[in-house]
């Protein structure tokens, strides 16, 4: 047996060199493997139930704004006439070329919004929601972002779309989508039938973060650990109040800033991976596949 003495570990204390040593070799190991296998760490983490995802909607979520679509099939239901909708399609024009919002167009939109549907019930502009979605909306998600959003759903986690968009319409795209619920913005009403006053401001800017920050605190969320996704330099303070934030088809200044910060990026309008990519893995394949998609319906249109 003492032949075999070599074979018995000894026990000796390990010192700090040695503990060094073993860190770094199992770091070592957590790299080669994750270059291997080609994959980031687990993101998002899986039945995480204080985690959650906040999408913006327009050309982060769909491509153009939600309320120039609503006008457009509210002008098809005859609720205004010609010379407003050609307003609406230079906004429409203005906000897909650009790629942001101008201030005075969306303020112009959500003038014109409000005294379109004042003395409309609630109930009505609802069900007609429904019609627009499919006749002027569904076709214009990006497929990209959709894989990103269910990617926090297939890990057990709630996902809400946060939009200055009526709250109306923010509630039957997040349905449709299959999402958990929307953030927008509130349109008053008395008796189920519009006043064509607004509760408060649009839902922009600082008034998303706010929103996001109440909910976040009724739904005992831990935002360090939610995820937040947005085209617009307007939405910073939203996407600076969550540990994961992600800049979809950023504008320039998003984007500066997202590089400055070393925020993750994706621009699925062209289906060309931006500067400093950081996908999800769970929804890597999908968001690619999405971007690539986009990229040919775009390309298709122009020809």
């Amino acid at each position: 047996m003492a032949a075999l003495g070599w074979l018995t570990p000894r026990r000796r204390s390990a010192t700090a060199r040695s503990v060094l040593a073993g860190e770094a070799s199992a770091e070592a190991a957590r790299k080669s493997t994750q270059e291997v296998s080609g994959r980031e760490p687990e993101f998002p983490v899986h039945g995480d139930e204080r985690a959650a995802a906040f999408f913006d909607l327009d050309n982060t979520v769909m491509q153009g704004a939600a309320l120039f679509h609503f006008g457009k099939g509210l002008y098809k239901r005859k609720f205004f006439e010609k010379r407003d909708l050609a307003r609406f399609a230079w906004q429409q024009a203005w906000f897909r070329l650009a790629g942001v919002e101008d201030p005075e167009h969306m303020q112009d939109a959500r003038d014109s919004a409000l005294s379109i549907v004042k003395g409309h019930r609630v109930s009505e502009l609802k069900s007609i929601g429904e019609e627009i979605y499919d006749e002027y909306m569904a076709e214009r998600i990006w497929p990209g972002t959709r894989a990103l959003a269910q990617a926090h759903l297939d890990a057990g986690q709630r996902v809400w779309l946060v939009t200055a968009a009526p709250v109306e319409i923010a509630q039957v795209i997040a349905r449709r989508l299959g999402l958990t619920g929307a953030l927008g913005t509130v349109a008053e009403s008395i008796g189920g039938v519009y006043t064509g006053k607004l509760v408060g401001e649009p839902l922009h800017g600082p008034a998303k973060a706010e929103a996001v920050r109440a909910l976040a605190a009724a739904e005992n969320l831990d935002l360090s650990r939610c995820a937040a996704y947005s085209d617009s330099h307007n939405d910073i303070p939203m996407l600076s109040l969550v540990g994961h934030p992600y800049a979809i088809n950023p504008d320039s200044k998003l984007r500066k800033h997202a590089r400055t910060e070393d925020w993750r990026l994706r621009d699925y309008r062209t289906g060309r991976k931006a500067a400093k990519v950081g996908i999800p893995a769970a929804a890597g394949v999908g968001a690619v596949a999405g971007g690539t998609a986009a990229a040919i319906a775009m390309h298709r249109r122009r020809r």
